[in-house]
């Protein structure tokens, strides 16, 4: 059975990481898997199809640019598109697999609507499934048209979370609307890495670090205020963190602050550190739940960003993170959330269901059946 995956990031990589460790569970489900990406390539992140890439300008979101860095044009946007409707049709694939879109990705309905069009148009008719986080950038005013699109092209909508914490109609509010095509599956995340003994570093990472920097430097000035001063920082700036600010990071390097771009092995660093501070990214919290470390949770929320805040309030509200607002973070309260978290106890291990990959292959062959 094949599975066609479409997937877009804009502007950090976590859409990109989620399909990709989708994909692989698939494949190891024995499904025949392309993954097709439609962002800029991502070191480690490897996909069957590349699509010209497309990035956003800026945190709005509402400017597209293309590989050299210019606006794309309507030519661009039609050869794009062009080549994502063959290679769905080269590769006649039993199951059409759209990540977000129609719950985010409107800037990409040029190339989606076609696609999806053409997908049930087909006889015999693919099975269309939507796959989401668990929490969505809420935006009321559109939520009529969004159930509107789901109910028209989509037989399945797989939420990558867990109704325990993260019911989805906390961020997309006509979730009744699609009642009957909502399946929970857990949340989405590559296996733990094995803990070892003895290991106490704090681990300051910003996803892929293109929105970071201001939380990476407020941590690295904060360790000599907090409990854990004595103890060793990895700050992990990320694959998307410009030179500039990356040399602006350098400065506040001090003994007992290691500053690096990004790890491979950041599993095995979060299963094995003291405590996380981090952004409240969808696959970050994955990780560090799976870990179960004790973490600070600064959620990111320039341009009017909600879901990071709402992800990050939920966990808090459970003991499973110290929360600290974008707005309020300076040095001093990051200090004052660090020294709560380390009180703190570890998150439990039952709090959220962390099979969501496993489960949406499941789902795939129960529907497909």
């Amino acid at each position: 059975m094949k599975v066609f995956i479409y997937v877009q990031h804009l502007l950090g990589i976590g859409h990109l990481k989620r399909a990709a460790i989708l994909a692989r569970a698939l494949a190891a489900a024995r499904f025949d898997v392309t993954l097709v990406s439609g962002g800029a390539p991502v070191p480690g992140i490897a996909v069957d199809i590349q699509l010209p890439p497309a990035s956003a300008a800026d945190i709005t979101f509402k400017t597209l640019l293309d590989e050299t860095g210019q606006p794309v044009d309507d030519a661009w946007k039609r050869r794009r598109a062009a080549a994502l409707l063959d290679a769905w049709r080269a590769s006649r694939a039993d199951v059409l697999l759209v990540e977000l879109f129609p719950f985010g990705r409107r800037q990409m309905r040029f190339e989606l609507l076609p696609l999806l069009e053409d997908a049930v148009r087909l006889v015999p008719r693919p099975l269309v499934v939507c796959s989401v986080r668990d929490l969505i950038q809420s935006r009321p005013e559109r939520e009529a048209e969004t159930a509107a699109l789901a109910t028209r092209f989509f037989d399945h909508i797989l939420v990558h979370g867990d109704p325990r914490l993260a019911p989805f109609e906390r961020s997309f509010g006509a979730a009744a609307r699609l009642e009957g095509r909502l399946h929970y599956t857990g949340y989405v995340v590559a296996g733990a890495a094995a803990a070892a003994d003895g290991a106490a570093e704090v681990l300051v990472s910003a996803g892929g670090g293109a929105v970071g920097r201001r939380l990476l430097e407020s941590a690295m000035l904060a360790r000599e205020h907090s409990l854990l001063r004595g103890a060793s920082w990895r700050v992990l700036a990320g694959i998307n963190c410009t030179d500039a600010d990356f040399r602006a990071l350098r400065r506040h390097a001090r003994p007992g602050i290691a500053l690096e771009r990004s790890r491979d092995d950041f599993t095995a660093l979060l299963a094995n550190c003291a405590l996380s501070i981090s952004q409240a990214g969808y696959n970050t919290v994955a990780e560090t739940l799976l870990a179960r470390v004790r973490a600070v949770l600064v959620p990111f929320a320039g341009g009017g960003e909600s879901e990071q805040t709402l992800r990050a309030e939920l966990l808090a509200e459970r003991g499973a993170a110290v929360m600290l607002d974008e707005s309020a973070l300076t040095v001093e309260n990051l200090a004052e959330a660090v020294n709560r978290a380390a009180r703190a106890p570890r998150p439990p291990a039952d709090l959220v269901d962390l099979n969501g990959a496993q489960r949406s292959a499941e789902l795939l062959r129960e529907w497909l059946a």
